[in-house]
């Protein structure tokens, strides 16, 4: 991908956090990235191309603040409880693009042609978060009672829902925090 493309899609995402999926304007985009309509037709030949584009480059943003979380950790059960806890911390980056995440995840209940990439982007999430809940058991860390991708699948799912509410101003970050902290507890086994 080339560096213009970078720059595009990082204006993507803040135009898409500051006006949802249906606020995106192409000329709106367009200024935002300093950049002419053609150049974005260009690269990414219509809005769905756009939409799947910025899908997967918020996909890799979040890749990189939750894999330097994960470097801090002395072992897997704390990497857990950094990687989740990472996709809630309150700077403007992660805010941007939680933003944006949820923003693409409802717009697939619209746009079927977010749907493949996003289950696509779901399911590799709850993946690496199986692993690592993996890891933390073969450790000893963790005693679970169903299969770790099964609360790889109920933690992914409550960051999402955490996030939203915190993001819409129903509950505090410390309390959205404090419950998943409460909930990888209980998925791992109090340790």
């Amino acid at each position: 991908m080339s560096e213009r493309q970078r720059l595009i899609l990082a204006a993507a995402v803040r135009v898409i956090a500051r006006t949802g999926v249906r606020g995106l304007r192409v000329e709106e985009l367009a200024t935002e990235a300093g950049v002419s309509t053609a150049l974005i037709y260009y690269h990414f030949q219509d809005r769905a191309g756009l939409l799947r584009q910025t899908l997967e480059h918020v996909n890799e943003l979040a890749g990189g603040y939750t894999t330097r979380a994960a470097a801090e950790a002395a072992n897997p059960r704390e990497e857990l409880e950094l990687v989740l806890l990472h996709e809630i911390q309150d700077d403007q980056a992660t805010r941007e693009n939680s933003v944006a995440w949820g923003e693409l995840r409802a717009s697939a209940v619209f746009d079927e042609s977010l749907r493949v990439p996003l289950g696509e982007s779901t399911r590799t999430w709850v993946t690496e978060v199986a692993e690592i809940i993996e890891r933390a058991e073969a450790a000893g860390l963790a005693k679970l009672d169903c299969a770790p991708a099964d609360a790889a699948e109920r933690l992914t799912a409550l960051v999402e829902g955490l996030s939203e509410r915190w993001l819409s101003g129903s509950m505090t970050i410390e309390r959205a925090q404090d419950l998943l902290r409460g909930a990888i507890a209980v998925e791992l086994g109090g340790h």
